[in-house]
């Protein structure tokens, strides 16, 4: 199985890369976000692997990083994500946003990714709650994920109250989670929930001023 490939870009099409590796050219297929960040043609390029292999082909996911690799194959345990709806919502979110938004119960979210339909995006949410604490993301989607992993054990109620009066004020979901996140990972505690509302909202400002 192959796990890596580290070649020179011979070319590029609307949804795969060919890699040139000792003079054998490998169709790689990949998301818009992992072709909009390749090199130019001719240049050493490298790709984390997906292989799949089936009784009429053999197929190559690529992949920025191993963390987008692992977020492909957790996507695909989901019923209803195949490759195809896989690689989508990987184009549409990174990720750290994709860790994100599961924390958050953002459904609509995922709704931006081709091939994902309400009833999917609501799967999607669900199922992988428990599941994306296992990747190392940057320091906003940790503490998002963090907290919500950790909302019904400890100040839980105070981290969704604020959320939602977040979103009541005509915030974002993700805008709103990832402030009350951080607000509550700054009180370093169970933190009411006027102080949370107060310090998300202060955040909001500053970062839209």
């Amino acid at each position: 199985m192959i796990a890596k490939l580290r070649g020179r870009l011979d070319s590029v099409g609307e949804d795969w890369a060919v890699v040139d590796v000792g003079g054998v050219g490998y169709l790689v297929f990949c998301g818009a976000r992992t072709l909009a960040a390749l090199p130019g043609t001719g240049e050493a390029v490298e790709f984390a692997i997906e292989t799949h292999v089936r009784e009429d082909h053999i197929h190559l996911y690529g992949f920025a990083t191993s963390s987008d690799r692992e977020m492909f194959r957790t996507l695909m345990t989901v019923q209803g994500v195949g490759a195809k709806v896989g690689l989508g919502i990987l184009s549409a979110l990174s990720a750290e946003q994709i860790a994100q938004a599961i924390a958050a119960g953002d459904q609509t979210a995922f709704k931006r990714a081709s091939g994902v339909g309400p009833k999917l995006a609501q799967r999607l949410v669900t199922e992988l709650k428990d599941k994306i604490g296992a990747f190392a993301f940057s320091a906003p989607a940790a503490t998002a994920a963090g907290v919500g992993r950790g909302a019904r054990a400890a100040g839980g109620s105070a981290v969704e109250d604020a959320v939602s009066a977040l979103v009541n004020l005509g915030y974002g979901r993700m805008e709103a989670f990832g402030a009350v996140s951080r607000a509550a990972q700054e009180a370093g505690g169970a933190a009411p929930v006027g102080a949370l509302i107060k310090n998300a909202l202060k955040e909001l400002g500053s970062a839209n001023g």
